[in-house]
């Protein structure tokens, strides 16, 4: 028996065998198909079956997109879904320290089975109501085998499309005897026999060659929060070790000298940076990797990292890469002597790193990231009638440097529909709103936190052991 109830979402909305999208104007990120004004995009089942102008399906399902622009499903590449509870708890975090008080350090010690389904469940549903049909879970508070299925089974409900990386606690008492054992326990109870599973499971472990080892055998990417000096000064011996590969995914890489991306570009290690994270918290020197990465031929994934101090929002990643990129090179083109001086990233290429760039950190290249026939119907509508966005000038500028998650009409993963008319489908909001208040208040009371809705500060809580 679990500790919670799995009937705050309704998956049961009909989705006919033919879709037609007509009258778009299609951001496709794909060079062969590319962007096509007034276009329309064939889906058979979860499929996309065609992308052109005048497309013809007879008895399909028709969907007018006239005023609306489509772009696949953005990809997080690196989210920590069980923290949805705790949203903007440390809006003034400084440094990692600050991001772990608010968390590892003292909520997480508490979080029952069923705190981390509501975590899950809630970060699910928020990442699909702001576009996001794809995150890379990175449950590093997986206490006990039923906090991990607990979290899968959060994925499951919510209707997106997932990698659960089940990771170790980072402090306080869990259950050490299932783990890493606990992975091929997931991978047989939800994955094994369900190959067409939105949900699939990846780990999450540090430089820790023994933890690859296994997740090898089982065949499982590898999740790493990876930056600084020295986790860099190990790559070298890693990699003549023939321990790096296409199946690491490294998180942020930021501070990396050049031979560190030489040998992520040669192991074919997959990369997400994230823009605001690395801000906010004030990781190494607070700039995140994307150019370092570009330059070694690296195209990384953006990723939202967590929800304590900040959105769930890629329209917000793409704009603070923008901005963070273009001051950056205008400082170094003005007052420093560097032989890698910063570009403008344009708009097309911020929604590629959201986009095609995600799915390939999340290995799902072949299946999502564009609007390509033969891959997943993975994809969003953005009304571009509404007051912010008319008229649209120019689609990927109207995308990167305008959208918010209002003017979402329309997403779609595996060719169902979760969320249309502005609004996710399915969701019992009074059960959702009543799990996420008893799980705060049971972790606050646990933890000993007194709520200060206009606290500067979190103050690192006390703990009895």
């Amino acid at each position: 028996m679990t500790d919670y109830m799995r009937n705050i979402v309704s998956n049961a909305t009909f989705t006919p065998p033919a879709t037609l999208i007509r009258g778009a104007t299609i951001l496709s990120m794909d060079e062969t198909v590319g962007n096509i004004e007034h276009g329309d995009i064939l889906i058979t089942d979860s499929t996309i079956t065609a992308v052109g102008k005048n497309l013809d399906a007879q008895g399909a399902r028709i969907i007018d997109a006239t005023n609306m622009i489509a772009i696949p499903g953005m990809v997080d590449s690196h989210r920590h879904a069980w923290e949805g509870q705790l949203r903007r708890i440390n809006p003034n975090a400084t440094c990692l320290d600050d991001y772990s008080n608010a968390t590892h350090f003292s909520f997480a010690r508490y979080y029952r089975p069923s705190d981390i389904y509501t975590g899950n469940l809630l970060t699910a549903l928020g990442a699909i109501d702001a576009g996001i049909t794809t995150i890379i879970d990175n449950s590093h508070n997986s206490r006990t085998a039923a906090h991990s299925d607990a979290a899968v089974e959060a994925l499951l409900d919510s209707g997106i499309r997932a990698i659960h990386a089940s990771g170790a606690p980072v402090s306080g008492d869990w259950d050490r005897a299932h783990w890493p054992g606990n992975w091929q326990r997931l991978q047989e109870k939800y994955f094994k026999n369900n190959p067409d599973s939105l949900v699939s499971l990846g780990v999450m472990a540090q430089l820790e060659p023994a933890l690859w080892a296994e997740a090898r055998r089982l065949g499982l990417p590898i999740v790493t929060e990876f930056f600084g000096a020295e986790m860099a000064s190990q790559l070298a011996s890693l990699h003549q070790q023939g321990l790096l590969g296409p199946d690491n995914i490294f998180n942020h890489c930021t501070a990396l000298p050049d031979e560190g991306w030489k040998i992520l570009r040669e192991a074919g290690v997959r990369v997400n940076v994230c823009p605001r994270s690395d801000a906010h918290y004030g990781i190494e020197d607070g700039m995140f990797a994307i150019q370092s990465a570009l330059r070694h031929g690296i195209n990384p994934g953006f990723s939202v990292d967590n929800e304590t101090s900040y959105s769930t929002d890629m329209f917000m990643e793409m704009r603070v890469a923008f901005y963070l990129q273009r001051v950056i090179g205008m400082h170094q083109q003005q007052c420093c002597d560097t032989p890698h001086s910063l570009t403008t990233l344009p708009a097309a290429q911020l929604l590629k790193a959201a986009t095609v760039d995600g799915a390939a950190c999340a290995g799902l290249q072949d299946k999502i990231g564009s609007l390509t026939p033969g891959k997943q119907a993975d994809l969003i509508l953005i009304n571009t009638s509404d007051i912010n966005l008319y008229p649209s000038g120019n689609a990927f500028g109207t995308v990167v440097h305008a959208t918010e998650r209002s003017n979402i009409d329309t997403v779609m993963i595996g060719g169902r529909i979760v969320k249309q008319s502005g609004k996710v489908l399915g969701v019992d909001s009074a059960r959702l709103r009543a799990v996420v208040d008893e799980s705060r208040e049971h972790l606050f009371a646990a933890a000993g936190y007194e709520p200060d809705m206009f606290a500067e500060i979190f103050l690192p809580l006390v703990q009895a052991h």
